[in-house]
Protein backbone atom coordinates (compact mmCIF):
# COMPACT_ATOMS: atom_id res chain seq x y z
CA UNK A 1 0.00 0.00 0.00
CA UNK A 2 1.02 3.41 -0.69
CA UNK A 3 -0.18 5.80 1.64
CA UNK A 4 0.21 8.98 -0.50
CA UNK A 5 -2.00 7.59 -3.61
CA UNK A 6 -5.62 8.33 -3.53
CA UNK A 7 -8.20 5.65 -3.14
CA UNK A 8 -8.23 5.62 -7.21
CA UNK A 9 -4.81 5.30 -7.39
CA UNK A 10 -4.46 2.43 -4.61
CA UNK A 11 -7.00 0.38 -6.71
CA UNK A 12 -4.78 1.25 -10.05
CA UNK A 13 -1.67 0.04 -8.49
CA UNK A 14 -3.84 -3.57 -6.92
CA UNK A 15 -4.67 -3.92 -10.23
CA UNK A 16 -1.28 -3.06 -11.72
CA UNK A 17 0.81 -5.15 -8.92
CA UNK A 18 -1.52 -8.45 -9.89
CA UNK A 19 -1.04 -7.85 -13.57
CA UNK A 20 2.74 -7.98 -12.83
CA UNK A 21 2.27 -11.35 -10.69
CA UNK A 22 -0.08 -12.99 -13.02
CA UNK A 23 0.55 -12.25 -16.03
CA UNK A 24 3.76 -10.77 -16.54
CA UNK A 25 5.99 -12.86 -14.84
CA UNK A 26 5.21 -16.18 -16.45
CA UNK A 27 5.66 -14.27 -20.09
CA UNK A 28 9.52 -13.12 -18.26
CA UNK A 29 10.11 -16.89 -18.00
CA UNK A 30 8.95 -17.14 -21.48
CA UNK A 31 11.22 -14.19 -22.41
CA UNK A 32 14.35 -16.12 -20.95
CA UNK A 33 13.79 -19.24 -22.46
CA UNK A 34 13.65 -17.27 -26.02
CA UNK A 35 16.80 -15.56 -24.99
CA UNK A 36 18.69 -18.42 -24.24
CA UNK A 37 17.95 -19.95 -27.23
CA UNK A 38 18.58 -16.97 -29.22
CA UNK A 39 14.67 -16.80 -30.62
CA UNK A 40 14.77 -13.42 -31.25
CA UNK A 41 11.64 -13.36 -33.34
CA UNK A 42 9.82 -14.74 -30.27
CA UNK A 43 11.32 -12.39 -27.67
CA UNK A 44 10.21 -9.33 -29.78
CA UNK A 45 6.78 -10.92 -30.30
CA UNK A 46 6.51 -11.79 -26.07
CA UNK A 47 7.27 -7.47 -25.89
CA UNK A 48 4.45 -6.78 -28.84
CA UNK A 49 2.57 -9.29 -26.21
CA UNK A 50 3.49 -7.47 -23.23
CA UNK A 51 2.59 -3.85 -24.60
CA UNK A 52 -0.70 -4.55 -26.21
CA UNK A 53 -2.34 -6.25 -22.46
CA UNK A 54 -0.44 -3.43 -20.92
CA UNK A 55 -2.35 -1.23 -23.33
CA UNK A 56 -5.85 -3.00 -22.97
CA UNK A 57 -5.37 -3.09 -18.86
CA UNK A 58 -4.90 1.22 -19.56
CA UNK A 59 -1.04 0.81 -18.04
CA UNK A 60 0.74 1.96 -20.79
CA UNK A 61 -0.47 5.56 -21.93
CA UNK A 62 0.36 6.44 -18.33
CA UNK A 63 3.37 8.03 -19.14
CA UNK A 64 2.11 9.66 -22.57
CA UNK A 65 0.29 13.21 -23.28
CA UNK A 66 -3.54 13.23 -23.82
CA UNK A 67 -2.50 14.70 -27.28
CA UNK A 68 -2.10 11.68 -28.67
CA UNK A 69 -4.64 9.77 -26.61
CA UNK A 70 -2.76 9.28 -23.41
CA UNK A 71 -3.88 8.60 -20.23
CA UNK A 72 -1.20 10.38 -17.88
CA UNK A 73 -1.07 9.89 -14.15
CA UNK A 74 -0.16 11.60 -11.38
CA UNK A 75 3.58 11.96 -10.49
CA UNK A 76 3.20 10.35 -7.47
CA UNK A 77 0.80 7.20 -9.60
CA UNK A 78 3.96 6.95 -11.89
CA UNK A 79 6.67 6.27 -8.84
CA UNK A 80 4.50 4.14 -6.98
CA UNK A 81 4.22 2.05 -10.53
CA UNK A 82 7.75 2.03 -11.39
CA UNK A 83 8.69 1.12 -7.81
CA UNK A 84 5.75 -1.93 -8.20
CA UNK A 85 7.86 -2.33 -11.88
CA UNK A 86 11.17 -2.67 -9.93
CA UNK A 87 9.81 -5.56 -6.99
CA UNK A 88 8.35 -7.80 -9.92
CA UNK A 89 11.80 -8.14 -11.37
CA UNK A 90 11.23 -8.81 -14.75
CA UNK A 91 13.68 -6.89 -16.05
CA UNK A 92 13.18 -8.66 -19.79
CA UNK A 93 9.95 -7.31 -20.48
CA UNK A 94 9.48 -4.45 -18.11
CA UNK A 95 10.29 -1.56 -20.74
CA UNK A 96 7.13 -2.91 -22.74
CA UNK A 97 4.72 -2.15 -19.99
CA UNK A 98 4.92 1.99 -20.43
CA UNK A 99 4.55 3.82 -23.66
CA UNK A 100 7.34 5.67 -24.73
CA UNK A 101 7.11 9.74 -22.83
CA UNK A 102 8.39 12.79 -24.11
CA UNK A 103 12.16 12.74 -22.96
CA UNK A 104 13.84 15.51 -23.73
CA UNK A 105 11.31 16.66 -26.69
CA UNK A 106 8.39 17.46 -23.94
CA UNK A 107 8.65 21.13 -25.05
CA UNK A 108 9.50 20.57 -28.01
CA UNK A 109 7.61 23.17 -31.03
CA UNK A 110 6.78 23.72 -34.48
CA UNK A 111 8.57 20.87 -37.39
CA UNK A 112 10.78 18.99 -34.58
CA UNK A 113 7.81 18.35 -32.46
CA UNK A 114 5.51 17.07 -35.40
CA UNK A 115 8.48 15.11 -36.64
CA UNK A 116 10.32 13.75 -33.70
CA UNK A 117 8.24 13.90 -30.73
CA UNK A 118 5.66 12.82 -32.12
CA UNK A 119 7.55 10.00 -33.77
CA UNK A 120 8.69 8.60 -30.54
CA UNK A 121 4.90 9.18 -28.82
CA UNK A 122 3.54 7.00 -31.78
CA UNK A 123 6.63 3.91 -31.43
CA UNK A 124 8.03 4.67 -35.01
CA UNK A 125 11.19 6.67 -33.60
CA UNK A 126 13.39 6.07 -30.52
CA UNK A 127 15.79 8.50 -29.29
CA UNK A 128 18.82 8.91 -27.10
CA UNK A 129 20.31 11.44 -25.15
CA UNK A 130 24.01 12.44 -25.24
CA UNK A 131 25.67 14.19 -22.40
CA UNK A 132 28.74 12.57 -21.53
CA UNK A 133 32.45 13.40 -23.20
CA UNK A 134 35.19 11.36 -23.15
CA UNK A 135 37.54 11.94 -19.93
CA UNK A 136 40.40 13.05 -22.39
CA UNK A 137 38.63 15.69 -24.77
CA UNK A 138 39.64 19.44 -24.26
CA UNK A 139 36.03 21.22 -25.26
CA UNK A 140 32.26 19.68 -25.35
CA UNK A 141 31.05 19.34 -28.41
CA UNK A 142 30.29 22.04 -30.67
CA UNK A 143 27.73 23.33 -32.98
CA UNK A 144 29.02 26.15 -35.35
CA UNK A 145 26.84 28.38 -37.14
CA UNK A 146 26.55 28.33 -40.93
CA UNK A 147 23.63 30.19 -42.41
CA UNK A 148 20.37 28.16 -41.41
CA UNK A 149 22.59 24.88 -40.42
CA UNK A 150 24.19 24.17 -37.23
CA UNK A 151 27.83 22.32 -37.69
CA UNK A 152 28.70 19.94 -35.42
CA UNK A 153 32.06 18.44 -34.19
CA UNK A 154 32.89 16.33 -31.23
CA UNK A 155 32.03 13.04 -29.73
CA UNK A 156 29.84 11.53 -26.84
CA UNK A 157 30.93 8.70 -24.97
CA UNK A 158 27.92 7.25 -23.54
CA UNK A 159 25.35 7.16 -24.87
CA UNK A 160 22.43 4.36 -23.79
CA UNK A 161 20.69 2.72 -26.33
CA UNK A 162 22.63 4.51 -29.02
CA UNK A 163 23.61 2.04 -31.29
CA UNK A 164 19.84 1.26 -32.04
CA UNK A 165 18.33 5.16 -32.02
CA UNK A 166 17.00 6.58 -34.38
CA UNK A 167 18.38 9.87 -33.31
CA UNK A 168 20.76 11.51 -30.20
CA UNK A 169 19.44 14.58 -28.42
CA UNK A 170 22.87 15.90 -27.73
CA UNK A 171 24.49 18.91 -25.70
CA UNK A 172 26.63 21.18 -27.86
CA UNK A 173 28.48 24.78 -27.36
CA UNK A 174 26.92 27.23 -29.88
CA UNK A 175 29.51 29.32 -31.60
CA UNK A 176 29.27 31.94 -33.91
CA UNK A 177 30.41 31.85 -37.77
CA UNK A 178 34.22 33.45 -36.03
CA UNK A 179 34.06 31.40 -33.29
CA UNK A 180 32.56 33.63 -30.83
CA UNK A 181 30.53 31.85 -27.94
CA UNK A 182 26.81 32.01 -27.45
CA UNK A 183 26.00 29.80 -25.05
CA UNK A 184 24.53 26.48 -25.44
CA UNK A 185 21.99 24.38 -26.68
CA UNK A 186 20.06 20.47 -27.17
CA UNK A 187 20.06 19.75 -30.66
CA UNK A 188 18.53 16.68 -32.31
CA UNK A 189 21.14 14.78 -34.38
CA UNK A 190 19.88 11.49 -36.75
CA UNK A 191 21.96 8.53 -36.40
CA UNK A 192 22.09 8.28 -39.94
CA UNK A 193 23.46 11.56 -40.65
CA UNK A 194 26.67 11.82 -43.01
CA UNK A 195 29.71 12.30 -40.59
CA UNK A 196 28.15 10.73 -37.52
CA UNK A 197 29.97 7.38 -36.63
CA UNK A 198 29.13 5.03 -33.86
CA UNK A 199 32.83 4.56 -33.08
CA UNK A 200 31.96 1.42 -30.44
CA UNK A 201 29.33 -0.17 -28.45
CA UNK A 202 29.87 -1.63 -25.51
CA UNK A 203 27.80 -3.12 -22.07
CA UNK A 204 28.09 -2.31 -18.40
CA UNK A 205 28.04 -4.68 -15.82
CA UNK A 206 24.34 -4.76 -15.49
CA UNK A 207 24.12 -6.09 -19.15
CA UNK A 208 20.42 -4.60 -19.40
CA UNK A 209 21.41 -2.30 -22.64
CA UNK A 210 24.21 -1.05 -24.64
CA UNK A 211 25.68 2.10 -25.15
CA UNK A 212 27.29 3.77 -28.13
CA UNK A 213 30.23 6.17 -28.34
CA UNK A 214 29.23 8.34 -30.76
CA UNK A 215 31.47 10.87 -33.01
CA UNK A 216 30.72 14.07 -34.75
CA UNK A 217 32.35 15.05 -37.57
CA UNK A 218 31.40 18.14 -39.78
CA UNK A 219 27.73 17.29 -39.18
CA UNK A 220 25.32 19.76 -40.72
CA UNK A 221 21.66 19.75 -39.42
CA UNK A 222 18.82 22.65 -39.67
CA UNK A 223 18.62 25.01 -37.02
CA UNK A 224 14.83 24.11 -36.04
CA UNK A 225 16.61 20.60 -34.64
CA UNK A 226 18.03 23.20 -31.37
CA UNK A 227 15.40 22.44 -28.52
CA UNK A 228 13.84 25.45 -27.32
CA UNK A 229 14.64 27.53 -30.21
CA UNK A 230 17.61 29.53 -30.79
CA UNK A 231 17.68 30.65 -27.60
CA UNK A 232 21.17 30.85 -26.26
CA UNK A 233 22.07 31.23 -23.00
CA UNK A 234 22.40 27.95 -20.90
CA UNK A 235 19.04 26.54 -22.16
CA UNK A 236 21.24 23.33 -23.39
CA UNK A 237 22.13 22.98 -19.87
CA UNK A 238 18.68 23.45 -18.02
CA UNK A 239 17.15 20.91 -20.71
CA UNK A 240 19.53 18.67 -19.73
CA UNK A 241 19.27 19.04 -16.04
CA UNK A 242 15.52 18.58 -16.59
CA UNK A 243 15.59 15.42 -18.33
CA UNK A 244 18.22 14.13 -15.90
CA UNK A 245 16.41 14.98 -13.10
CA UNK A 246 13.30 13.55 -14.53
CA UNK A 247 15.24 10.38 -14.46
CA UNK A 248 17.20 10.75 -11.31
CA UNK A 249 13.60 10.25 -9.49
CA UNK A 250 12.50 7.27 -11.95
CA UNK A 251 15.81 5.66 -11.24
CA UNK A 252 15.10 6.30 -6.91
CA UNK A 253 12.05 4.25 -7.55
CA UNK A 254 13.71 1.88 -9.45
CA UNK A 255 16.64 1.42 -6.49
CA UNK A 256 13.15 1.38 -3.49
CA UNK A 257 11.83 -1.36 -5.49
CA UNK A 258 14.83 -3.47 -5.94
CA UNK A 259 15.53 -3.40 -2.56
CA UNK A 260 12.20 -4.61 -2.21
CA UNK A 261 12.83 -7.63 -4.27
CA UNK A 262 15.79 -8.65 -2.69
CA UNK A 263 14.12 -8.15 1.07
CA UNK A 264 11.38 -10.30 -0.32
CA UNK A 265 13.10 -13.09 -1.41
CA UNK A 266 15.63 -13.06 1.20
CA UNK A 267 12.52 -13.21 3.96
CA UNK A 268 11.69 -16.64 1.72
CA UNK A 269 15.25 -17.93 2.00
CA UNK A 270 15.57 -17.05 5.64
CA UNK A 271 12.37 -18.68 7.00
CA UNK A 272 12.90 -21.84 4.91
CA UNK A 273 14.06 -25.52 6.79
CA UNK A 274 17.44 -25.64 7.14
CA UNK A 275 19.85 -28.24 7.91
CA UNK A 276 20.15 -27.01 11.44
CA UNK A 277 17.12 -27.82 12.31
CA UNK A 278 15.72 -24.29 12.69
CA UNK A 279 15.10 -22.07 10.20
CA UNK A 280 18.21 -19.00 9.98
CA UNK A 281 15.61 -16.41 10.47
CA UNK A 282 15.70 -17.88 14.11
CA UNK A 283 18.74 -16.47 14.98
CA UNK A 284 19.27 -13.26 17.30
CA UNK A 285 22.07 -12.03 14.59
CA UNK A 286 20.57 -13.23 11.34
CA UNK A 287 17.19 -11.14 12.69
CA UNK A 288 19.36 -7.62 13.58
CA UNK A 289 20.96 -7.68 9.90
CA UNK A 290 17.89 -8.05 8.31
CA UNK A 291 16.17 -5.39 10.53
CA UNK A 292 19.16 -3.11 9.66
CA UNK A 293 18.78 -3.76 6.20
CA UNK A 294 14.80 -3.27 6.21
CA UNK A 295 15.44 -0.01 8.11
CA UNK A 296 17.44 1.17 5.24
CA UNK A 297 14.59 0.42 2.92
CA UNK A 298 11.97 2.00 4.50
CA UNK A 299 13.88 5.54 5.06
CA UNK A 300 14.68 5.21 1.63
CA UNK A 301 11.38 4.86 0.65
CA UNK A 302 9.96 7.70 2.76
CA UNK A 303 12.15 9.92 1.07
CA UNK A 304 11.21 8.94 -2.17
CA UNK A 305 7.52 9.35 -2.03
CA UNK A 306 8.06 12.62 0.17
CA UNK A 307 10.07 13.60 -2.43
CA UNK A 308 7.71 13.01 -5.40
CA UNK A 309 4.71 14.19 -3.24
CA UNK A 310 6.66 18.17 -3.62
CA UNK A 311 7.61 17.45 -7.10
CA UNK A 312 3.52 16.63 -7.89
CA UNK A 313 3.21 19.84 -5.66
CA UNK A 314 5.28 21.88 -8.69
CA UNK A 315 7.83 22.66 -5.88
CA UNK A 316 11.98 23.09 -7.27
CA UNK A 317 13.27 19.71 -6.00
CA UNK A 318 16.73 19.99 -7.53
CA UNK A 319 18.40 19.99 -4.08
CA UNK A 320 16.06 17.17 -2.71
CA UNK A 321 16.13 15.17 -5.38
CA UNK A 322 19.95 15.06 -5.46
CA UNK A 323 19.71 13.56 -2.11
CA UNK A 324 17.01 11.45 -2.60
CA UNK A 325 18.99 9.99 -5.75
CA UNK A 326 22.28 9.76 -3.50
CA UNK A 327 20.24 7.99 -1.06
CA UNK A 328 18.02 5.30 -3.03
CA UNK A 329 21.08 4.14 -4.63
CA UNK A 330 23.51 3.65 -2.00
CA UNK A 331 20.55 2.04 0.03
CA UNK A 332 19.84 -0.48 -3.01
CA UNK A 333 23.41 -1.10 -2.90
CA UNK A 334 23.62 -1.97 0.87
CA UNK A 335 20.53 -4.13 1.00
CA UNK A 336 21.16 -6.40 -1.96
CA UNK A 337 24.93 -6.78 -0.62
CA UNK A 338 23.36 -7.21 2.67
CA UNK A 339 20.93 -9.68 1.43
CA UNK A 340 23.59 -11.68 -0.73
CA UNK A 341 25.66 -12.05 2.38
CA UNK A 342 22.88 -13.36 4.68
CA UNK A 343 21.61 -15.92 1.36
CA UNK A 344 24.91 -17.76 1.85
CA UNK A 345 27.64 -18.79 -0.98
CA UNK A 346 25.26 -19.53 -3.41
CA UNK A 347 23.79 -16.31 -4.06
CA UNK A 348 27.29 -14.77 -5.78
CA UNK A 349 26.45 -17.70 -8.95
CA UNK A 350 25.99 -16.74 -12.08
CA UNK A 351 22.27 -16.53 -12.82
CA UNK A 352 20.92 -16.35 -9.25
CA UNK A 353 18.36 -13.63 -8.79
CA UNK A 354 20.22 -11.65 -5.98
CA UNK A 355 23.84 -12.22 -8.27
CA UNK A 356 21.76 -10.45 -11.21
CA UNK A 357 20.19 -7.62 -8.89
CA UNK A 358 23.96 -6.97 -7.28
CA UNK A 359 25.28 -6.18 -10.94
CA UNK A 360 22.43 -4.27 -11.51
CA UNK A 361 22.23 -1.47 -8.29
CA UNK A 362 26.30 -1.16 -8.83
CA UNK A 363 25.89 0.67 -11.85
CA UNK A 364 22.76 2.82 -10.21
CA UNK A 365 25.84 4.78 -8.29
CA UNK A 366 27.36 6.20 -11.36
CA UNK A 367 24.03 6.36 -13.53
CA UNK A 368 23.29 10.28 -13.92
CA UNK A 369 25.23 11.79 -11.90
CA UNK A 370 28.01 10.05 -9.34
CA UNK A 371 27.07 9.59 -5.60
CA UNK A 372 30.21 11.79 -4.75
CA UNK A 373 30.01 14.26 -7.38
CA UNK A 374 25.97 14.53 -6.28
CA UNK A 375 27.43 15.21 -3.02
CA UNK A 376 29.75 17.72 -3.85
CA UNK A 377 26.54 19.50 -5.69
CA UNK A 378 24.10 19.13 -2.53
CA UNK A 379 26.96 20.46 -0.45
CA UNK A 380 27.06 23.48 -2.46
CA UNK A 381 23.19 23.82 -2.26
CA UNK A 382 23.40 23.24 1.45
CA UNK A 383 26.11 25.73 1.99
CA UNK A 384 24.65 28.78 -0.39
CA UNK A 385 20.54 28.26 1.61
CA UNK A 386 18.93 26.51 -1.66
CA UNK A 387 17.39 23.83 0.32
Amino acid sequence: MVEYLSQEGQQKLNSFESFLHNELKPLEEKAKMATEANNKSEFRNLRKQVAKRSSELGFFKMTQPKSIGGQPATQLEIIAFQEALSTANVPMLSSSVFGPGAGMLGRATGELRERYLMGVLRGELRGSFGFTEPPDVVERTVAVEDGDDLVITGQKSYVTGGDTADFVSAFCNLRSPNGEKQGNAMVVIDIDSPGVTIERVFSSMDDNMKHAYLSFNNVRVPKWRILGGKSGGNSGMKNAMRQIGNVRLSLSAQAVGTAKCALDYTRTTLNAPHRSGSPLSTREGVRIRYAELYAEYYAARSMLYHTAQLAQQGEDINSKLKATKIFCTEMANKVVDGCLQLSGGMAVTVGHPLEALYRQVRVWKFTEGASDLLRIQLAEDVLSSKL
